[in-house]
């Protein structure tokens, strides 16, 4: 409810879950001026929620493939929750499991170039080959292309939307949506019924940046919007990849000016694997280590709350809600494989 509470956004909703929970705030509305300061017009939407809007969330969430994953559920990804508005609740048509998957984000144009398409579709599906789940928001252009690229290689990919999921938008991918959520999952912070708007797709990106370990932008003009996504990437402190293009191309130089900034120029799926610690030298060919090949999903899960600095198996725990005898048990595995090491106290360090 408080999600279609007018003036309730993101930022009130992580302030309130530090004082008390959604029911109490009902409960006891004045929570919401002598904690969270807002004003009495959302004051007054708490004491008089229209709770018809919820038997339209419960009917969309009785329909098979259909889940929500509040911020404090087992299953929300751990890489989305680190960002500094995590969505209080994700919804997700297909399988959920998939958000704490290792990803990477293809993001680019929506008018680009033949080539960029055929780039972008040969990307994801070599990287999707390797492993990885693809990432992207379904626009027009390089994200159709890129979720088309892993389906293409039978392999996982995931939509974020910048509607309510009982829609597509662009209608025009409503049979690329089908397929995604087949095999992948759609994901969006916006209830059922929520209409596109012009302000909902940069809340959007961040949810795309916020998912993955990197971000791979194939064409894109200055003014892009997937600059912004690359940007946020990086505030995020996640790999920024781009692949450059003639200086006399205008969809080139988005990505020009990213790799003047930091990002890395990337010419093969190879310059991208190596980030990542995912391939091994044989014999002057690079072979590619999936995780996927020596990890259960369990496991990659687990592995995904693992930060690159200490990790304590408190807060394993306290996050996966299993118990500390499971997490014990795949922490060894973990370890022996290379993944993981162990520090003093108890905590626990990831190494790719």
């Amino acid at each position: 409810m408080l999600l279609r509470t007018p003036g309730f956004g993101v930022r009130s909703f992580l302030k309130l879950l530090e004082t008390c929970t959604p029911p109490q705030l009902f409960a006891n509305p004045a929570i919401a001026h002598s904690e969270l300061g807002l004003n009495s017009a959302v004051i007054e939407a708490v004491k008089n929620p229209d709770w018809s809007f919820i038997d339209g969330d419960l009917v969309w969430l009785a329909q098979t493939n259909n889940s929500a994953i509040t911020l404090n559920d087992s299953r929300y990804p751990a890489l989305l929750k680190e960002i500094p508005d995590p969505p209080p609740v994700l919804f997700v048509r297909g399988n959920p499991d998939l958000l704490s998957m290792p990803q990477i984000a293809v993001v680019g144009s929506r008018n680009p170039s033949m080539l960029g398409v055929e780039t972008a579709t040969a990307f994801a599906k070599t990287l999707s080959q390797q492993g990885f789940v693809i990432t992207s928001g379904l626009a027009l252009g390089i994200d159709a292309a890129s979720h088309r690229g892993a389906l293409n290689a039978k392999g996982y990919t995931i939509a974020v939307a910048g509607t309510g999921l009982d829609r597509v938008y662009p209608a025009r991918h409503i049979d690329l949506a089908t397929e995604i959520v087949n095999t992948g999952a759609m994901v969006s912070e916006f209830p059922p019924g929520t209409l596109a708007k012009a302000n909902h797709f940069p809340r959007r990106n961040r949810i795309i940046s916020g998912l993955c370990q990197g971000l791979l932008v194939v064409e894109a003009a200055k003014s892009s919007g997937s600059l912004i996504t690359a940007r946020m990437a990086l505030e995020q402190n996640r790999e920024v990849f781009a692949i450059p293009g003639s200086i006399h191309n205008p969809l080139a130089r988005g990505c020009n000016a990213l790799i003047r900034e930091g990002a890395k120029l990337v010419e093969t799926t190879q310059d991208i694997l190596e980030e990542f610690n995912q391939y091994i030298q044989k014999d002057g060919n690079y072979s590619a280590i999936t995780m996927q090949s020596t990890l259960d999903l369990e496991q990659q899960t687990l592995l995904n709350r693992i930060m690159f600095s200490p990790t304590s198996i408190d807060k394993l725990v306290e996050e996966s809600g299993l118990p500390v005898e499971a997490i014990s048990s795949m922490l060894l595995i973990l370890e022996l494989q290379g993944y993981i090491e162990a520090n003093a106290g108890g905590c626990y360090t990831r190494l790719k």
